[in-house]
């Protein structure tokens, strides 16, 4: 189940502890349909993968609103 974990403004927000933004996401092709939490409206969201410290990481991110992205991790 996709879990909402945060929103942040594009190339500044903390993810798995790091700044997602300095990291190249890898697209798995696939996407998800989830609510926004706060104006309930239906987004639909890319997933993507991402290598930190070794470790590859999947969520699932796109924009709610112009630079404010939101962030679903797999849980």
């Amino acid at each position: 189940m996709w879990k909402f974990v945060k929103s942040g403004i594009e190339g500044d927000c903390e993810l798995f502890g790091v700044n997602i933004f300095d990291y190249r996401w890898e697209p798995t092709n696939k996407k998800i349909k989830v609510l926004d939490p706060i104006y309930n409206q239906m987004h639909e969201m890319n997933i993507y993968n991402v290598n930190i410290g070794g470790k590859v990481l999947t969520f699932a991110a796109g924009e709610f609103s112009n630079c404010v992205y939101g962030f679903y991790v797999n849980e």
